[in-house]
């Protein structure tokens, strides 16, 4: 029997949110702050209204609010070992390394990533479930 036999619905709904988180954070980033043309839409009098979430990432992106929150929750899903838990772990880790703060980002993404592996496989560990 493969993984796939054994998931459950939580493992798709945090397969869901990883990607969602992730690719939301990518697809955010390529949009509204990669390209040099939003700078100076953002900076006039009249800026759209998208201008503001954006202004709010490159904030959370110079504290590294991203890397700090993807591990909390990293370590959160390592302790409890709750699927949903462990998807937005995940799904923060990528967010994290998107928007540069990769190195708690990755801790965090990496924790999710074995206490949603421990509950896959039953094998003991900190994660039960």
């Amino acid at each position: 029997m493969g993984i796939t036999a054994q998931c459950k619905p939580q493992d798709w709904a945090g397969l869901a949110l990883a990607a969602l988180l992730g690719g939301g954070a990518f697809a955010f980033r390529q949009l509204a702050i990669v390209p040099r043309a939003t700078v100076g839409i953002c900076a006039a009098t009249a800026a759209p209204g998208w201008c503001v979430p954006r202004g709010w990432v490159l904030h959370w992106q110079y504290l590294g609010s991203f890397g700090w929150a993807a591990l909390a929750v990293g370590l959160l899903a390592f302790v409890w070992g709750q699927r949903i838990i462990a998807g937005l772990a995940i799904g923060l880790g990528i967010a994290a390394v998107v928007n540069y703060n990769g190195t708690q980002g990755i801790i965090g993404a990496a924790l999710g990533l074995v206490a949603w592996l421990s509950l896959l496989t039953r094998r003991p560990g900190w994660a039960r479930g």
